[in-house]
């Protein structure tokens, strides 16, 4: 699918830098960082390469929001937010300096400090190496989890309990090959009711990577571990995010989480704090 074009307060400050100077051009993107085009400067605003026009005050109102990208189409410029009636919260696209991450009740769904979520999905895939066969992640977001582990297994399926966070990966440059790839397979529901309908040892990873506790306590029961333990390979792992091993909510929830995990049958649980969370093994 054609994406509009996609500005953050990222590649507006340079503009209205670029033109304080008096420059009447510059390089940016137009998809929030996976391409680059060159824009001109005007004394009325910016024309993109296609002819679209934003008027200098768009750019500024997009240049002092550091939590929303924004669409440019003719009728203006629109944050990528929307309320969703399924889950009563609010989803939006919130920009970094690689991949954006979205925000959901206000909760930032990546690592953002230091890293990018991009770069955060790789540690995570990282931690089960080596990833083929089948593999599950439970909570899609953007999809960047399902994106990268296709790259190495044979097929991916992933569930996504709120349509309003499928909304933001669809306007999201960085999340549109999990609509493309053939290997993804995407399911909508709840992943505390969809994983008890899998056969046993149906997979060969799994990715649990679902919202904070105080969102979802469910999916850090005891019950729903020992369903992620039923549908996994002998020899499979679980890779589980948890957060920051440091904090002290994370560091309660990693507690009680490794005691649940080992209580459902995993035979090692191990702490893998370069990826905020923790690998069981079956």
């Amino acid at each position: 699918m054609s994406l509009p074009i996609i500005l953050s307060y990222i590649q507006t400050r340079p503009l209205l830098e670029t033109h304080k100077r008096g420059q009447s051009s510059l390089k940016i993107s137009l998809d929030l960082g996976m391409t680059t085009a060159s824009v001109t400067l005007t004394a009325e605003g910016i024309v993109f390469p296609a002819g679209e026009r934003l008027d200098w005050a768009g750019i500024e109102k997009i240049s002092q929001s550091e939590v929303n990208c924004y669409t440019v189409s003719e009728q203006g410029i629109q944050a990528i937010q929307v309320f969703s009636e399924d889950t009563n919260r609010v989803c939006s696209l919130m920009p970094t300096r690689g991949a954006p991450s979205m925000l959901i009740a206000g909760f930032v769904m990546h690592r953002i400090k230091d890293i990018d979520p991009w770069q955060d999905t790789k540690r995570k895939i990282a931690a089960i190496t080596p990833v083929s066969g089948r593999v599950l992640d439970t909570a899609t977001g953007l999809g960047y989890t399902a994106i990268l582990a296709s790259r190495a297994a044979e097929s991916v399926t992933t569930i996504e309990l709120d349509p309003g966070a499928q909304e933001m990966a669809r306007l999201n440059p960085w999340s549109q090959e999990l609509f493309d790839n053939p290997k993804i397979t995407q399911l909508m529901g709840d992943a505390y009711d969809v994983v008890p309908t899998f056969e046993d040892e149906s997979f060969g990873r799994i990715i649990h990577d679902p919202p904070t506790f105080s969102l979802a306590g469910d999916l850090y029961s005891g019950v729903f571990y020992r369903e992620l333990y039923r549908i996994l390979k002998r020899g499979g792992r679980l890779f589980h995010y948890i957060g920051d091993p440091n904090s002290k909510a994370s560091g309660g929830v990693t507690r009680g989480a490794l005691r649940r995990l080992q209580e459902s049958g995993f035979t090692r649980v191990v702490r893998r704090p370069e990826a905020y969370g923790v690998v069981a093994y079956k």
